[in-house]
């Protein structure tokens, strides 16, 4: 009896092996075809297994010719039929997969990616949720590219028209000078010293802005107290302030430490602080607070510019950006924010911008010092 019974699972085993090689071959071959032909092999492969084994068996057993051939005609129908129901059943993953191949293909034609109804096998509605976060992915990227090819554009007009202006007035200048048409000489080399000096200070911008964006700015951090940072700043703005003037308050400023570029961190005191100057109108007030929130320091400049239209709050610290002509100081090339964000963002800090009564306040927060 279980020399029978072995003899039986071997040839069985034999036999359904044998059909797995034969699908083995077959799939290896057709392995650059439709999933259509694959699923066909994959059921005639399980069929075909069954039905060898099955056979091998029976022939095995000696049975009787009749008995044989209820056997064979037995395990043909089902064999057939089982054929049959496993490509009726295998259609809707055939189905799946068009509908999910339609779509990715959607996703290379136009960018955006619709996720077919109801995918039928796990495997393939997961395949569909990555592609569904890859497409979104994808449309923040275009966004943030478009942003930053439209900052470009509007930074190269604007710095094109912001130089056109002074090296008109130099060559006119420098004219005036060389046909004699100068009384007094020392007017007109004040006044290119001063464009000269315009110049420099916008070419200073635009290296410092690149060093930010290519991520090479070298920071030299040093424990130091905010105090110290805004009255050098404050001290420094004093007059342009008087010039313009604005009352400068420095007010509220705790004396709390940071590691901070002591450098770049007055770059970044003095951009706010000049650009609320420039926007205050006469008898105005700027005003300087430092505080600390938590584990962070929040530096604040208040300027009383009339305030921001929300529309245009969060372009604010973008390249190129400066408002409406209104708002624009002299000889702005809208480089300034966009410095403070890079050197801020380098700290591991963050910049913002809100409407107050009056005016704007401009918020630098930077992680506090141990």
């Amino acid at each position: 009896m279980l020399r029978d019974t072995f003899l039986i699972v071997l040839y069985a085993a034999i036999g359904a092996a044998g059909a797995g090689l034969l699908g083995t071959g077959a799939l290896r071959l057709l392995r650059n075809r439709s999933v259509t032909l694959s699923l066909a092999v994959v059921a005639a492969v399980t069929v075909a297994a069954m039905l060898a084994g099955t056979m091998l068996v029976s022939w095995a057993m000696l049975l009787s010719d009749h008995d044989l051939w209820v056997v064979t005609t037995v395990c043909s129908i089902a064999a057939v039929v089982s054929l049959v129901v496993a490509l009726v059943l295998g259609r809707s993953v055939v189905r799946g997969s068009r509908a999910l191949a339609e779509a990715t293909r959607a996703l290379g034609d136009d960018g955006t990616f619709t996720p077919p109804p109801g995918a039928p096998t796990a495997e393939l509605a997961e395949l569909s949720r990555e592609l569904a976060v890859t497409s979104a992915k994808l449309a923040t990227s275009r966004e943030r590219e478009r942003a930053l090819e439209e900052s470009r554009r509007e930074l190269v007009a604007w710095i094109s028209h912001d130089l056109r202006t002074p090296l008109a007035g130099l060559q006119a200048m420098t004219e005036a000078l060389e046909d004699g048409m100068v009384a007094d000489p020392r007017v007109y080399h004040a006044r290119i010293r001063t464009e000269v000096g315009r110049l420099g200070e916008m070419v200073s911008d635009l290296f410092e802005l690149s060093r930010i964006q290519a991520g090479v700015l070298a920071l030299n951090t040093a424990r130091m107290s905010v105090y110290d940072l805004v009255g050098d700043a404050i001290a420094g703005a004093y007059a342009l302030a008087r010039e313009q003037g604005v009352r400068l308050v420095g007010d509220g400023v705790e004396s709390v430490p940071v590691e901070v570029d002591g450098r770049e961190m007055s770059r970044v005191l003095a951009n706010l602080l000049v650009n609320a100057i420039h926007r205050t109108p006469t008898d105005g007030t700027v005003a300087v607070s430092a505080r600390r929130d938590a584990d962070s320091v929040v530096l604040s400049v208040t300027d009383g510019c009339g305030g921001i239209p929300p529309e245009d709050l969060p372009r604010v610290f973008d390249t190129g950006w400066r408002g409406t002509d209104a708002r624009t100081p002299p000889a702005g090339a809208g480089l300034g924010l966009a410095i403070v964000r890079g050197i801020v963002e380098a700290h591991r800090g963050h910049a913002a911008v809100r409407n107050v009564p009056g005016g704007c306040r401009f918020e630098v927060r930077l992680p506090a010092a141990a």
